[in-house]
């Protein structure tokens, strides 16, 4: 348990603390998500926008930490925020 990260560390905690739900309608829940994966993956358009450069560096450096190409994580923000997800930069 001493190698997990932060983020693991929550979400075996969570586990332990019984926090964690079964969904109902399993079959049905999977082929929603499914769904939404394919849709999140398929990229069939190309936009090009005009950012300020201290903005698209700081996204450069996010997505470095973050372990992404920068257009990822852009495509990322955007998806959430169209679908009303939280967005959350460490």
């Amino acid at each position: 348990m001493n190698n997990l990260d932060k983020e693991e560390k929550e979400l075996l905690n969570s586990f332990e603390n019984n926090e964690w739900k079964s969904v109902e309608n399993v079959k049905e829940r999977k082929v929603e998500m499914e769904s939404y994966a394919r849709a999140t993956i398929r990229k069939d358009k190309r936009v090009n926008i005009r950012i300020s450069e201290r903005d698209l560096n700081e996204l450069q450096r996010i997505a470095l930490s973050e372990g992404l190409p920068y257009q990822t994580l852009i495509s990322s923000i955007l998806h959430k925020y169209v679908n009303g997800t939280p967005i959350l930069i460490k």
